[in-house]
């Protein structure tokens, strides 16, 4: 009768010991395995077996690529406190498991501990600017020295990366002003330059037009000349001598400019003489001014003569 008692329950228990007999590893994860509290061996993934109620598992590790982020505050060569940040990616070595988790009860402080040290090591030897240029160098200084501490507990250092460079607020605010001075000098700079190329090509124009204006002018005053010079050509053909031409295309002159001047309605000019008597006197004047300055002209190349034949 009891027997029959006991027979479902040594059932049961017998279940559960078997059933704890196994147990599953996931893909990318190392389970340690201790007898008796005595290291015992490393499962991989897939379906494991072991000795129930006398191995256990001892702790479960991950193999994939993990990172931490580390922020750390120091200060530069030219005294400015600045935080970076520091991400560094790690994995156990497959093959050193075993050292992985029994060697370093915490990896992360440990890694934190060599990224403080190596980069209060390096950033002091570099200006702030240096630090923002450089930073690939701060972190291959980081993982070199990260690999050779750590390779002996059994983690391989992947990569590391500085990711955030962040000054103090005023060193930024600073900064962004310089950056802003120097912009700002640059682009006065251009408009200096700028102003001085218009200024010197407005120079050219205006020298260009003079030099255009004054040939109008030359061509001008030439063909007037030559209209002159016919228009003496003609009247010597009528009898009328040059000095009565030239004082004659004189007064049509003087005609034509007071013609003109009466066509423009808004005119302030006066022109002196104006009197109805002006064009004959000013005939006369011109014709007695011209004989006199050809007898005048006459009696000069007379005295050269005598003097030349005294000689």
């Amino acid at each position: 009768m009891i027997g029959s008692y006991l027979l479902p329950v040594i059932i049961f228990f017998g279940a559960i010991i078997l059933f704890a007999a196994f147990f599953i590893v996931k893909q990318q994860t190392a389970v340690i395995v201790e007898r008796f509290g005595k290291f015992q061996s490393i499962r991989h993934s897939g379906l494991q077996l072991k000795i129930p109620l006398v191995d256990r598992i001892a702790g479960r590790l991950s193999l994939k690529i993990q990172q931490l982020d580390v922020i750390v505050e120091t200060k530069t060569l030219d005294d400015v406190f600045v935080k970076l940040k520091v991400s560094v990616q790690y994995k156990v070595i497959r093959d050193k498991v075993y050292e992985a988790f029994y060697k370093l009860d915490y990896p992360h402080d440990q890694i934190t501990s060599y990224v403080f040290d190596v980069v209060r090591a390096e950033v002091p030897k570099m200006k702030l600017d240096d630090v923002f240029v450089k930073k690939d160098d701060i972190a291959i200084a980081v993982k070199s020295e990260l690999n050779d501490a750590m390779m002996t507990y059994g983690y391989d250092i992947i990569k590391t990366l500085v990711t955030d460079i962040d000054p103090d607020s005023q060193v930024k605010e600073a900064m962004n002003r310089i950056n802003a001075s120097e912009r700002e000098k640059i682009a006065a700079q251009f408009e200096g330059d700028a102003a001085r190329i218009l200024i010197v090509e407005k120079a050219k124009a205006e020298a260009e037009s003079k030099r255009l204006q004054g040939q109008g002018i030359a061509d001008q005053r030439r063909e007037i000349a030559r209209g002159l010079e016919e228009s003496v050509e003609v009247l010597n053909k009528v009898g009328i001598n040059s000095q009565e031409a030239s004082a004659l295309i004189v007064v049509t002159q003087h005609y034509d400019t007071l013609q003109s001047i009466g066509q423009e309605t808004n005119s302030n000019l006066i022109l002196l003489p104006n009197s109805p008597q002006a064009g004959s006197t000013m005939l006369n004047d011109m014709v007695a001014s011209f004989t006199a300055s050809n007898q005048i002209g006459e009696a000069m190349k007379k005295a050269k003569g005598k003097n030349n034949n005294d000689l």
